[in-house]
């Protein structure tokens, strides 16, 4: 759901997918989650994973403004 959301409403909700996906991919793994739904965890772990680059693209071109902005003031 994080993943889908990171897309649409907010990227930072990318941040908790990632971390959301890994942790429930882990218990999993050892065997303390139905692993039913691995596909799905997954799926949203990889959009979280998109999600958190495109916050990273965008928090860089923020910067690069900041930095044109104040290259042409001066």
């Amino acid at each position: 759901m994080f993943g889908i959301l990171s897309f649409a409403v907010c990227s930072f909700f990318g941040v908790a997918a990632w971390v959301m996906g890994n942790n429930d991919l882990r218990e999993m793994d050892e065997g303390g989650m139905d692993p039913s739904g691995r596909d799905m965890t997954n799926a949203g772990r990889i959009c979280g994973m998109v999600g958190t680059g495109l916050l990273a693209l965008q928090l860089i071109a923020i910067m690069l403004g900041v930095l044109v902005a104040v290259i042409v003031r001066t």
